[in-house]
């Protein structure tokens, strides 16, 4: 049996999402002054467009999936020494910098 996963087209937009905008922030933060920095096969690094090849978006959908998974194990250890019935966000709060540190 296969286990459920994140959608790679989801990911591939939400990495999508943060390049273009990182992408905007450094063009601001390094205004039109003319110079392109790095430049490779006839294209500024500026107007190149950053993707993710097929392999690379299954693997950041699994690992996306371990690190859910281990959080969501981890805070409800937490939240049943507690005797809480349900997992909230403090627990989370608890476990994510081990959480951070492990991964």
């Amino acid at each position: 049996m296969e286990e459920v996963t994140f959608d790679p087209g989801l990911v591939q937009a939400i990495f999508k999402h943060i390049w273009t905008r990182r992408a905007l922030e450094r063009e601001k933060n390094e205004g039109n002054d003319g110079t392109d920095g790095e430049v490779g096969a006839g294209t500024s690094k500026r107007t190149r467009t950053t993707s993710a090849n097929s392999n690379a978006l299954k693997l950041s959908c699994e690992l996306l999936r371990i690190f859910i998974t281990e959080a969501v194990q981890r805070s409800a250890m937490i939240a049943e020494a507690e005797g809480a019935g349900k997992i909230e966000g403090t627990h989370l709060e608890r476990i994510l910098p081990q959480l951070l540190l492990d991964f």
